[in-house]
């Protein structure tokens, strides 16, 4: 099986956040390809860096999804997700949905821990999206400048412990989900000191890959997932032109 990870931004030192935590939860003989937004922001924040990040995922996937069996937008907030479904014909999925669904499964209630303030409104309509508000505890997060997003655990690794256990405290978290490709691998490592299941986005995301392309499913033909229309269009990436045409490798 090969799963291609695409890192919406363009920090090179998260894509080996990802990469790590990838090669760490893929099954025995799955091959893990990560790679990296050609163009955009350093870190995604905001619904219109969301914008770029995805439509550098997009060119990328047009370039190299049809030599995959499943691709992961790794990117928590999933940039893009619904389109790239119907764009490609193998399964798609995004941090944000593989932990949502994760921490659904292991308890009732979950909260959101994440890298700034300013995210934390796009995460919250995210979960809107995804039919779940209700169940979200809360979304507790850094305030202060970040150094390197390639070391936000080194540096501010017990302040996102403390705000796990608040949110267990203080809001009544059944999980936690530690938000963002930035912190993939922080909730492998601080699981045992933390009293309810943490979830990775990252680790999930590429198990719930792993489980979608084993099951083979057919892409849509109708509905709203089906592939879009070809129409006239200008001045567009080759990749996505390629995506657009219908030309899917597969």
């Amino acid at each position: 099986m090969k799963l291609l990870l695409i890192n919406p931004n363009i920090s090179q030192s998260v894509s080996d956040l990802i990469e790590a935590e990838a090669r760490r939860a893929a099954a025995p003989g799955t091959e893990v390809t990560v790679m990296t937004a050609p163009f955009g922001v350093a870190y995604i924040e905001t619904r219109f860096e969301s914008l770029i990040g995805a439509y550098a995922t997009a060119q990328v996937a047009g370039e190299h999804a049809h030599n995959f069996d499943a691709m992961v937008v790794a990117a928590f907030g999933d940039p893009g997700i619904d389109g790239l479904r119907e764009a490609l014909d193998i399964p798609v999925v995004g941090l944000t949905e593989a932990a949502l669904m994760s921490a659904c499964l292991l308890g009732k209630r979950f909260s959101i821990v994440a890298i700034s303030r300013r995210i934390t409104a796009w995460y919250r309509e995210v979960v809107q999206a995804n039919g779940l508000e209700g169940r979200l505890a809360s979304i507790r997060c850094l305030d202060t400048p970040l150094r390197s997003i390639g070391a936000v655990q080194e540096d501010h690794g017990e302040t996102l412990r403390a705000l796990c256990q608040a949110a267990i405290d203080e809001d009544g978290a059944d999980v936690i989900i530690i938000a963002g490709a930035p912190l993939a691998g922080l909730a492998r490592s601080i699981k045992d000191q933390i009293p309810v299941p943490v979830v990775d986005g990252v680790s999930s995301a590429v198990c719930h890959a792993q489980t979608l392309a084993s099951l083979n499913p057919s892409p849509a033909r109708q509905g709203s997932f089906a592939r879009p229309p070809v129409k006239e269009n200008r001045g567009l990436p080759a990749g996505i032109e390629r995506l657009l045409a219908r030309d899917t490798g597969r």
